[in-house]
């Protein structure tokens, strides 16, 4: 058997905020933690494997309020009824997974063939041709010409002070 964890060991190991553990108990993602003495949440190996599954299904897409009604039926046990209804969100939400992936698929394959061309284009000058580079980080008053300069070549922004 495993050490119980802290609800800080709980968000450490999911990558979720303490707040955000709270949060998916207080609204029934997570069945009531068990506590100890002191009140403290003792999060077990069992509640980490659900919230890692509640993670996947986030990551997919998978809206909370479907989440809510899968954590439901999972309360009410492996009856027919309940197998039958997880079973079927799962698929549907497979489905909508699966056409995001193939619309991914589709954006990637014209971004490919984008490059493609332009290292087409590249090779018919004779050379590369050196590219900026764009960073993210860049600010874009890094970007941008500095002020004009007036006849006597002093910036058209004075010193409020002069």
């Amino acid at each position: 058997m495993t050490t119980p964890m802290t609800i800080q060991q709980a968000a450490a190991a999911t990558g979720l905020s303490v707040h955000t553990l709270r949060y998916y108990e207080r609204i029934g993602l997570l069945d009531p933690v068990a506590r100890r003495s002191n009140a403290h949440r003792q999060f077990r190996e069992e509640d980490i494997r659900w919230i890692d599954f509640l993670l996947k299904l986030r990551r997919t897409g998978l809206p909370v309020r479907d989440m809510l009604r899968y954590a439901e039926w999972r309360r009410e046990g492996n009856t027919p009824e309940s197998v039958s209804a997880r079973k079927a969100l799962l698929e549907q939400h497979t489905q909508s997974v699966e056409q995001t992936i193939a619309a991914l698929q589709d954006n990637l394959t014209v971004l490919q063939l984008k490059i493609a061309m332009y290292s087409d284009m590249q090779a018919n000058f004779g050379a590369e041709i050196d590219l900026p580079s764009i960073h993210p980080k860049d600010s874009l008053h890094e970007h941008q010409p500095s002020a004009p300069q007036t006849d006597s070549g002093t910036s058209r922004h004075r010193n409020r002070n002069s």
